[in-house]
């Protein structure tokens, strides 16, 4: 294992490649890196060779049968309750079910199928650990607690559901049964409610008199009268009775009727809880719905689908401290937090004010402030520390600018802001891990505001102390049980290669775990002392690797997983390459394919790929996600083909301001790097620049209709699929964070949607649609059409697919779809 210094970590990117990867050239791994000019000089992958290469022949028929032919692939790994033994995941042969598969951390080659009557052991919904060693685990419709004897006894079997494990400062066990909390004495078996709530108004046992008559009803009627007393000595006297005897359970907390739970959580000291509400109401329209016509009863299924961000309304929390000993309410707001009220759209207002021939004052009302929803975490953003005595909360404005860690003061019942990320674009959706350290009122975070993603820790009160700096990307977190270290997964060597480092928090040194070349995963074992990994390379999925935690030994494979058929086939080996952008100082990474027995003064006919998800990147060195989309570049490739795969900027991987070059206008700086990776290809691959095509899904669709539409000389054909054509019909989470919303900020919706400049179409172009698509919307497709058929637009073709979703699903249908995209090629390349 290696082990330096943060500070000569930063230092040290700029020429760590050459250690990680053959190369011939002086390939920078950093995003201001010098470009790389040519094909001879990008990085080629350590790849593993095929044990049987042939001289087979890639068809489209084999490359999109179901995957199950590449083989029975590893997934879902992880460890069993007790973290003897690694947990993974196989799906079986001719099924969508997969079978649980564990293997001895002593002999982990000889994996064997989990027993079913044992799977709660391996495959369970919540684990967590008392101090002692006591383990508590849920699995399906029950909870169990492994002793520290080994033997494990079943807490629940149905009924009332527990979740939200947790352990209290006193040992119990606390979790989540409906609409109240409750802690469970393991020893005894006694069962205590902690806090219980309710939308609804408080019941009274008298109202004060509405009006003049009423008043007076009180007063002259001795039987209202007497009542009114009676049901007053009686709720007085439950009250006493409730402070004085332990058989009574706490009243309720009441909250506004109209509201709904958004977040809750309560203290392990059981003193206090921290919970967030917001006003209910619904989060689509009844018209929101999308037809589904292939069903069993041969008749149309109104299916119900999302709110599309043109409807989106904003979302605010009510923050609330409830003391649990005195039963008293107390709101946290807002104020406390800098920028709480900042007009941070005035700009974007005064702009679309002016173009509707208006003018805009700044407006300094409090902005709608939610938890932090995240993508990537299920709990809600309220995390207290082990001891039960410090609480913080991950804030975010509803506008997407900013995210807030804020402590809570118990005493003062007020928030105290401890770290303020702001984003004039906005604040990315990923990178917002927290928590507090074990043994210290120590928080540990994410934050982007360094430029990318790294590494802190924070005294409340003091400021945030970076463990890791530079130009890379730090994800996946696991503070390891003894608070010695923090995990985590980084590109730190070079943009596309991601391993596994720890940070040392005595010395605040970073250590590194794994060497492997390629794509890495990693899930730490409950005690710390191992690592099962996920690695491939990038003509190889993913195989499982173990290696000790605390040893300096190469990582060892424990699965072989890949069919002889796949292992046969000739598959592509793509250099990564740095393309010059004419638009930033940073080089645009991509894969690019070279056919077999390439001559570089041969005139190639090339293909550009473009990966969906906007924020993702492909450009890397491990198996793609796009593996369908991989294996057809062999084959073309296998054909003569040039194939070009961008990481154009909104890619992640690179940092904040390559993911934010598309704030307020998605489509112009990714056409831009498309026109520079067709020059790149022109002038290194000797490809004929009247005989580039490009294809690509959801995001990527999109981008293929903008570079048609808005581009028309550089592709010579292209093919759009279940692409979004106009952004207010997508979802609100996503869509807001780029483009604001279209009640604000219209012209960037304009700006940024295929549908407003269809009118630029020229050339050859195949939209292929799924019609059960409940992310892009079929709806996006149909009224695209209808625009290029009243545009009188000829050469274009539509091709639809009834049963399919975003993801296709039916081999068929990847076939039919892929092989219009071949035919679009031959017939205009």
């Amino acid at each position: 294992m290696k082990k330096y210094s943060t500070l000569f970590l930063a230092a040290s990117v700029t020429f760590a490649l050459a250690g990680c990867a053959s190369t011939t050239g002086n390939t920078s791994t950093t995003a201001t890196a010098s470009p790389v000019p040519s094909v001879q000089q990008a990085v080629t992958p350590e790849v593993e060779m095929p044990m049987a290469v042939q001289n087979g022949k890639i068809t489209l028929k084999q490359v999109m049968a179901d995957p199950q032919w590449i083989g029975a692939l590893p997934t879902d790994m992880g460890w069993s309750v007790d973290g003897s033994k690694i947990v993974f995941e196989r799906e079986k042969q001719d099924s969508a079910l997969s079978d649980v598969y564990i293997a001895d951390i002593n002999t982990p080659n000889e994996a064997v199928k989990a027993p079913l009557s044992d799977l709660h052991k391996y495959r369970f919904d919540e684990r967590v650990v008392r101090n002692d060693g006591v383990i508590a685990f849920a699995f399906e419709d029950s909870v169990f607690i492994q002793f520290t004897n080994g033997k494990t006894v079943q807490l629940t079997r149905g009924g009332n559901s527990l979740s939200n494990l947790s352990f209290m400062t006193d040992g119990r066990l606390m979790a989540l049964s409906g609409n109240r909390f409750v802690a469970i004495n393991l020893e005894t078996g006694t069962r205590e409610e902690l806090l219980s709530w309710e939308f609804a108004d408080e019941p009274k046992a008298v109202e004060p008199a509405e009006d003049y008559i009423a008043q007076e009803q009180h007063t002259l009627i001795q039987y209202i009268a007497l009542q009114r007393k009676n049901r007053l000595e009686k709720e007085d006297a439950e009250q006493v009775l409730a402070q004085s005897n332990v058989s009574v359970a706490p009243a309720p907390f009441y909250f506004d009727k109209s509201h709904r739970l958004a977040g809750i959580s309560v203290s392990p000291a059981g003193n206090y809880a921290v919970v967030a509400t917001t006003e209910s109401k619904p989060n689509r329209d009844d018209s929101d719905i999308m037809p589904h016509y292939i069903q069993e009863d041969s008749r149309i299924a109104a299916k119900s689908v999302r709110q599309r961000v043109a409807d989106a309304e904003p979302v605010n929390h009510e923050l609330w401290l409830l003391n649990l000993k005195t039963g008293e309410k107390s709101a946290l707001n807002y104020f406390s937090l800098p920028g709480y009220n900042d007009d941070v759209l005035a700009s974007v207002k005064t702009e679309n004010a002016k173009a509707n021939g208006e003018s805009y004052e700044v407006n300094r009302l409090p902005r709608p402030i939610t938890l932090l929803q995240s993508w990537y975490w299920t709990k809600p953003s309220i995390r207290w520390h082990k001891n039960g005595e410090a609480v913080a909360v991950m804030l975010e404005a509803w506008d997407n600018k900013d995210r807030w860690i804020a402590t809570v003061n118990l005493e003062n019942k007020s928030l105290e802001n401890q770290h303020r990320l702001h984003d004039d674009a906005w604040v990315n959706y990923r990178f917002n891990a927290f928590d507090w350290l074990n043994n210290s009122e120590t928080l540990y975070f994410q934050s982007e505001h360094s430029g990318y993603a790294h590494l802190y820790l924070q005294t409340p009160g003091e400021k945030p102390v970076a463990l890791t700096s530079g130009q890379y990307i730090v994800d996946d977190i696991t503070l390891s049980p003894d608070d010695n270290y923090l995990y985590f997964k980084a590109n730190i060597e070079h943009p596309g290669l991601y391993e596994i480092y720890r940070a040392d928090l005595s010395d605040k040194s970073i250590e590194t775990m794994t060497d492997l070349n390629g794509m890495t995963d990693y899930v730490l074992s409950p005690d710390g002392s191992q690592l099962v990994l996920s690695h491939s390379k990038v003509n190889k999925p993913a195989e499982l690797y173990v290696k000790p935690a605390q040893e300096a030994v190469a990582a060892a494979q424990i699965t072989q997983s890949t069919s002889d058929t796949f292992n046969a086939l000739p598959w592509a080996v793509p250099k990564v390459v740095a393309i010059p952008s004419s638009h930033t100082d940073a080089p645009i990474y991509a894969r690019v394919y070279l056919p077999e027995n390439y001559d570089s003064k041969t005139s190639n006919k090339a293909v550009v790929f473009n990966h969906g998800a906007g924020y993702l990147q492909n450009a890397h060195l491990g198996w793609s996600g796009y593996f369908r989309e991989y294996m057809f570049h062999s084959m073309l490739v296998q054909q003569g083909y040039v194939v070009l795969d961008m990481d154009y900027r909104a890619s992640a991987g690179y940092g904040r301001d390559w993911r934010t070059a598309i704030y307020r206008q998605m489509g112009t700086p990714e056409v831009q790097d498309l026109r520079d990776g067709v020059n790149w290809l022109v002038d290194n691959a000797n490809v004929d620049r009247a005989r580039i095509g490009t294809y690509g899904g959801s995001y990527g669709g999109f981008l293929t209709f903008m570079s048609m539409f808005t581009a028309p000389d550089l592709f010579a054909a292209g093919a759009a699929l279940r692409p979004v054509t106009d952004w207010a019909h997508y979802n609100t989470p996503y869509t807001a964070n780029i483009l604001n919303t279209p009640d604000i900020d219209p012209i960037a919706y304009e700006r940024s949607s295929p549908i407003y400049f269809a009118e630029g179409l020229q050339k050859p172009l195949l939209i292929n649609a799924p019609m059960v698509d409940d992310n892009v919307f079929f709806h996006d497709t149909v009224r695209l059409v209808q625009r290029l058929i009243e545009l009188e637009k000829e050469n274009f073709e539509t091709a639809i697919y009834p049963v399919e979703p975003h993801g296709f699903v039916q081999p068929s249908s990847w076939l039919d779809e892929y092989r219009r995209i071949y035919k679009l090629f031959e017939e205009n390349l």
